[in-house]
């Protein structure tokens, strides 16, 4: 029942951040992201796992995040050049490495909730 929850809550946000990311620049490759996250943590929440789906896009969700990491104005710059620099100011990313390091975060949260239902699904299915 708790994974039901946590599933539920996981999709419902991940569209959220599907909705928002309509208007960026790089819309298509965002909301993309968000949708097969919350597809996958709906599918799970009704009791349908794909573990070999899972390992797939976290794969593709940490390389994302490691490229965004190393990318000029990336999350390294961000803590060393930038020093930490407040990335919740405002809502409006007015500097690259407030993007990044955002988008950055978001493809761990990601992974980390697809690691969840994989990590869960291998016990079920045992």
């Amino acid at each position: 029942m708790p994974l039901i929850i946590l599933n539920i809550i996981f999709c419902i946000s991940f569209l959220g951040f599907a909705y928002v990311n309509l208007n960026d620049n790089d819309a298509f490759l965002w909301v993309s992201i968000y949708l097969s996250a919350a597809i996958s943590c709906g599918l799970a929440a009704a009791g349908k796992f794909y573990p070999v789906a899972y390992l797939v896009l976290v794969a593709f969700y940490l390389i994302y995040a490691i490229i965004l990491f190393f990318a000029k104005d990336g999350v390294r710059d961000w803590i060393t050049k930038y020093r930490r620099e407040s990335l919740v100011q405002s809502m409006q990313a007015t500097k690259p490495y407030i993007e990044q390091t955002r988008e950055f975060f978001g493809l761990l949260i990601i992974a980390g909730a697809l690691l969840i239902n994989y990590f869960c699904s291998a016990g079920i299915t045992a």
